[in-house]
């Protein structure tokens, strides 16, 4: 007669988490609110490029989730981005306090919990908080993106192709958002029409639309996100010489206010990371691994071909050894198309207090597999760092549903100090190649040099001095070089006056011109 006190169906569960190779470890199977330890539950490290979700009501411990795969991520050497939108994953880096509550937990699922931190680096959009400052060039991120996030249709997308392709075959750099603007203008007018006129043209009211949109953006704060020095997305694939996978934190602190800038980054970040890495198949662990918290906030609003994109990169970047994990309140936050793309799934408690709590909740109970539980009820009794987990298994089949009481993530549950954070982001050596904007002469300077020089100063009257260009090397504020160059006269000065125009430089200038210290040397290499 068997002495094992653990019940059947608790084993079988269990068999199905048995993996051979590399896994990281969730917690322990839940059945009628007791944990056996012994019956772990687990997901496979060659399955996360399969894409998963983390979901569940406010409170319920997704961010701790996270930072539990992130740091077991970390440990085997696999690189982490994390998206913290809500500044309360910062303390990944740190090592956690031992306490009663985490002893007891570590107890109740097995675990030998020490405590740990990861290597870290903090960033931030284009320099918007105290991490690295992340940018990209607009040629960079290109015509087909640019015109997704703006929402443009076909007309429009293929005239801001043609805007691309002028400024490439002129030589004239598009480094941030002014100089694409300066660019439209000059090719609606007269001068810039007659350049177009043996490749095509661009309509004044196509202009118009596509100046509107690029201010909205601007707006929103992509202004600072575009720019130089661009980042290196390889950055984010880096280890530790003792083979550690670094957590690359990106703060996030105002984007539930502008989700259009979460949406655009996400979008060049993905895309850029497509291009760049090889084609590699299933590997024996992920290359990175993406966690994308309050992940609503991308799909917000979001138009029809942003979701294609995203929909694509999600299916076709895994092949790139890449995974990417949505964190959310609840399934349907998730477009399908995407949805039906994450192979591992980890729920978190779901509330039923109003009828469309009830919908949710029937809707996310039809996306599990068939199992012995009653996942409506359990789904809606869960406790604070327990779950409802399915994977993929090593063959690529779903893993039985377990409910799951989880692990506690070992580095410090809760956000870094002002004081800590900021020495981590100073000891980087990143931080140096990175934290000081750029701005070198681009197509807004050399458009704006090509206008006519002021008339002569009528007599009696001292003659004012031309602008001076900086010297190599000096350093000056974008903003006040652009106030210069915008007073100049003839037909470029008039468009530039132009209202829509007008808006955006004087928007642009203001937000570049408290923090660029301008650098002038060699023209940049295109990436693409």
């Amino acid at each position: 007669m068997s002495s094992d006190p653990t019940p059947p169906a608790v084993r079988e569960i269990a068999d199905g988490y048995a993996f051979t190779g590399p896994a990281l470890d969730l917690g322990a199977v839940l059945l009628d609110g007791t944990a056996y330890p012994d019956a772990r539950v687990r997901v496979p490290l060659g399955v996360l490029n399969r894409h998963g979700l983390v979901a569940g009501a406010t409170g319920t411990g997704k961010t701790k989730t996270l930072q539990l795969i992130a740091e077991q991520l970390s440990g085997q050497g696999v690189p982490v981005f994390l998206a913290d939108v809500k500044g309360d994953v910062s303390g990944v880096a740190a090592s956690g306090t031992p306490s009663e509550r985490t002893a007891a937990r570590a107890a109740e699922v097995g675990q030998q919990w020490t405590p740990r931190g990861c290597p870290a680096e903090f960033y931030s959009l284009g320099g918007q908080g105290a991490g690295i400052p992340i940018r990209a060039t607009v040629t960079s991120f290109g015509p087909l993106l640019l015109a997704k996030v703006l929402d443009l249709n076909e007309t429009q997308e293929s005239s801001l192709s043609l805007v691309f392709h002028y400024a490439d075959g002129k030589g004239l750099e598009l480094y941030d958002l002014k100089d694409l603007t300066a660019v439209i203008a000059f090719l609606a007018s007269p001068e810039g029409k007659e350049e177009l006129r043996t490749i095509g043209g661009l309509s004044a009211a196509t202009a118009g639309v596509i100046l509107r949109a690029l201010t909205v953006l601007e707006n929103e704060g992509a202004g600072a996100f575009f720019g130089e020095p661009e980042f290196d997305t390889a950055e984010l694939l880096r280890t530790t010489p003792d083979g550690g996978g670094v957590v690359s934190v990106l703060e996030l602190p105002a984007v539930q206010d502008r989700p259009r800038l979460f949406s655009t980054f996400l979008m060049w970040l993905l895309a850029d990371l497509y291009q760049e890495l090889p084609e590699v198949g299933d590997l024996d662990r992920p290359k990175l691994v993406f966690f994308f918290d309050e992940a609503h906030l991308l799909f917000k609003g979001a138009s029809k071909a942003f979701l294609e994109a995203i929909t694509q990169t999600v299916r076709l970047i895994r092949s790139k050894g890449v995974g990417i994990f949505f964190v959310t309140q609840t399934p349907r936050d998730v477009p399908s198309d995407v949805l039906a793309q994450l192979g591992n799934r980890v729920q978190h408690a779901l509330r039923a207090f109003t009828p469309d709590d009830a919908k949710a909740l029937k809707a996310t109970v039809s996306t599990f597999p068939r199992s012995s539980y009653d996942l409506g009820a359990v789904l809606t009794s869960l406790g604070t760092g327990e779950a409802v987990v399915t994977v993929l298994s090593e063959k690529g089949a779903p893993t039985p549903v377990a409910a799951t009481r989880l692990r506690a993530p070992q580095s410090l549950m809760g956000p870094l100090g002002a004081a800590d954070l900021r020495a981590v982001v100073d000891a980087s050596p990143l931080t140096a190649r990175y934290r000081d904007a750029v701005d070198r002469e681009s197509a807004y300077e050399k458009l704006a040099a090509r206008a006519p020089r002021p008339e002569a100063a009528p007599a009696g009257q001292p003659e004012q001095p031309a602008p001076r260009r900086e010297e190599r090397g000096e350093r000056a504020g974008s903003g006040e070089r652009a106030r210069e160059q915008s007073g100049a006269g003839g037909l470029l000065g008039s468009l530039l006056n132009n209202p829509a125009v007008k808006s955006f430089a004087r928007s642009a200038g203001r937000q570049l011109g408290q923090e660029i210290s301008r650098s002038l040397f060699g023209t940049s290499k295109r990436r693409r």
